[in-house]
């Protein structure tokens, strides 16, 4: 899962900026597809519906419990022996920790990345971080910037595999469709 911006398109607009031009759009972009790509979170899983609905309506039940007065000790907790201590595990493989997709978004020049990094950045700052250090590097020379993620299961994500991932369903499809916004921000930050 890719894409590769035309450079051409920011020069025409950027009138002899296009570098800083260039580099503020991709950083834009990159952030974009970062922020948008979905982080696991086990409880939504179809595996884990029933621990799931186990575990709030406990919680519900508990909080039920705080509704009444009587339940209550003069400090405002539960009485000894009303609220229920229990709870189900999710089901996930062994050293499971989210993050992995949203990790491996890459940025290159001129040619789509090749593999994955083995990141994962479920804040995302470490990916966020490398790609702006490789888009600072942008030069004129450089006819297109590539950002993407190899993961397996990116395709499926970008059309809505994911409850995770954000309204309308699309990670590039939806950057991409702001990306004239990113431009004309850009170069109107210039003339400030």
């Amino acid at each position: 899962m890719s894409f590769e911006l035309d450079l051409r398109a920011f020069i025409e607009k950027a009138k002899g900026n296009a570098d800083q031009v260039v580099k503020k759009v991709g950083i834009d972009i990159l952030t974009s597809v970062i922020n948008r790509s979905p982080v696991g979170n086990p409880s939504l899983w179809k595996v884990n519906a029933t621990a799931k609905e186990y575990n709030e309506a406990v919680m519900s039940y508990n909080a039920e419990l705080r509704t009444s007065p009587e339940n209550l000790t003069r400090n405002g907790r539960l009485k000894r022996g009303l609220k229920v201590n229990d709870s189900m595990e999710y089901v996930m493989p062994a050293g499971y920790v989210g993050g992995r997709f949203r990790g491996n978004w890459q940025v290159t020049f001129n040619a789509e990345a090749v593999g994955e990094t083995g990141r994962i950045d479920p804040e995302s700052n470490q990916t966020l971080n490398a790609g702006v250090a490789v888009l600072n590097g942008f030069h004129a020379g450089i006819n297109s910037i590539w950002i993407s993620n190899q993961v397996p299961y990116g395709v499926p994500l970008e059309f809505g595999h994911s409850s995770q991932a954000p309204s309308p369903p699309g990670i590039v499809r939806v950057t991409m469709a702001d990306a004239q916004k990113y431009i004309r921000d850009a170069v109107q930050e210039l003339d400030r």
